[in-house]
């Protein structure tokens, strides 16, 4: 039963490979590779799921009887799009991160924050 699902057990491990990229590093930028690897794992399993043994396009034809459903397909390139607008979002926002701090690493960023809001407190 498990080796006929080897598909699935691929994409459960390039999901749980993503979510570790994410909690596992500092880098934003390692953080937003991690973001981009899970979302392909979510996306090849939605691709998996939406294919039906011995399915065709869904054109009407008189020799075809099973038709494969298009939603699937539909709400991946939506998904795909919404994805890259969201890389590039915090690509763009990891650049403005690194303008004004000089660094990408999550630790120092927020070190540097709390070193920041201790400052304005002591001058009051």
């Amino acid at each position: 039963m498990i080796a006929t699902h080897y598909n699935y057990w691929l994409l459960f491990a390039i999901m749980l490979t993503g979510l570790y990229i994410v909690i596992s590093h500092n880098n934003l930028l390692k953080k937003l590779i991690g973001l981009t690897v899970f979302q392909v794992g979510i996306l090849l399993f939605f691709i998996g799921l939406g294919k039906v043994a011995g399915g065709s396009a869904p054109i009407i034809s008189d020799r075809v009887q099973t038709y494969s459903h298009p939603l699937p397909q539909v709400l991946i390139l939506t998904a795909i799009v919404v994805g890259v607008a969201t890389l590039a979002v915090g690509l763009a926002l990891a650049v403005r991160i690194f303008d004004a701090y000089g660094t990408v690493e999550e630790d120092q960023v927020l070190k540097r924050d709390a070193a920041d809001a201790n400052d304005d407190d002591s001058g009051d």
